[in-house]
């Protein structure tokens, strides 16, 4: 892609603010209180389960469903009460929504409606050439594949050259291969452009590997907002903790400002773990040392369950000696599998790894 046509094709990216947002739809609340910050050229997306209001968000902010009370902000223009069109964004919807008796070219130029028709033909070059569809102007969306149906419809969202970009599940009608390939392709071409971007999706991967931050969503209400790596590593509930990755739970009792007590063991914490003083110890798989080759704390005997191959990594299930029939996972790389050859091993728990919630 030519990064001189990318930087010219959008107005610079305008900062996004939602306050207090409230929908319902008779009973069911679908938005409970939302308030979001989306910074200028920032891309951030909306994570959550089917049903836990990522969508209705979305429509809110673009005008296509009424939220009952709040306010939404782009740049310092109120768009609470706009009507779609008067709102600057593009949109990107799960089935591309393209119109199938148009050229893509037609497609891509359908929202420059009442420019002149040079600035439109050049315009549609530009954008055929940026989302690297050129030779493909005459074609029509049946002819193309999945992948290049998403590109002339991020084509056609990006051609007004809007201060928003919305993207609705986009990926979620491709394979896996081309999805992680597009995702990829699409973050390259957001932070060119410098478009502010809001994606939903459900797919963690997809939010992991796209976002500068992440809002974690359940139940209409936003959980967690902080980056992939703090999500991932700092979780600040059970349900972010469930919900993105492999986790590991483990009933507890504080003996100590620094210790728990797990069954027979007691566990040293770190100091910034949680105050709780019960409930459950939280850690990832890949976080957990199987048979250490230096003594390590937490460090206890373990019984292996199963081990499942998963091509660069590997899969132990295994249950400690000291908490009997309370199944964990493991993950670690295949070329330890030499050292599992014995069912009895030796597990740690390292202390930074061990979160605590109520």
């Amino acid at each position: 892609m030519n990064h001189s046509i990318a930087t010219a094709l959008t107005n610079p990216g305008a900062p996004m603010k939602v306050r207090g947002v409230q929908k319902r739809f008779g009973a069911f609340t679908a938005l409970d209180n939302v308030s979001l910050d989306v910074a200028a050229g920032e891309l951030v997306c909306l994570l959550g389960p089917s049903g836990c209001g990522k969508t209705t968000l979305l429509r809110c902010i673009a005008g296509l469903e009424k939220q009952d009370s709040g306010e939404l902000y782009l740049g310092d223009r109120d768009v609470s009460h706009l009507a779609p069109q008067a709102r600057d964004y593009g949109i990107l919807f799960q089935s591309y929504a393209l119109f199938p008796n148009l050229t893509v070219e037609a497609n891509i130029a359908y929202g420059l409606a009442g420019t002149g028709r040079e600035e439109v033909r050049q315009r549609v070059g530009q954008m055929l050439e940026l989302v690297g569809l050129i030779g493909s102007e005459k074609k029509y969306p049946g002819q193309l594949s999945g992948g290049q149906q998403q590109r002339v419809a991020l084509a056609r969202a990006l051609a007004p050259a809007p201060s928003l970009l919305l993207l609705d599940e986009p990926m979620s009608a491709l394979d896996a291969r081309v999805r992680e390939h597009l995702c990829t392709e699409l973050r390259q071409l957001q932070r060119n452009l410098g478009v502010t971007t809001l994606m939903v999706t459900h797919n963690q991967d997809e939010a992991m590997l796209m976002a500068d931050r992440i809002a974690v969503m359940n139940n209409g209400k936003v959980e967690q907002y902080a980056t992939p790596q703090e999500i991932y590593d700092r979780p600040a509930t059970p349900f972010v903790a469930e919900f993105v990755g492999q986790g590991n739970w483990l009933p507890f009792r504080r003996s100590s400002d620094s210790h728990a007590q797990v069954g027979g063991m007691n566990m040293r914490l770190a100091a910034d773990s949680g105050n709780a003083a019960s409930g459950r110890l939280f850690c990832r798989p890949e976080a957990i040392n199987v048979n250490p080759p230096v003594h390590e704390e937490n460090l206890f005997p373990a019984k292996v369950r199963e081990i499942t191959f998963l091509g660069n990594r590997c899969r132990m299930s295994f249950e400690l000696d000291q908490l009997p029939g309370h199944a964990l996972l493991a993950e670690l790389a295949p070329e330890a599998m030499p050292r599992l050859g014995a069912q009895q091993i030796m597990v740690a728990l390292p202390p930074r790894s061990l979160q605590v919630f109520a």
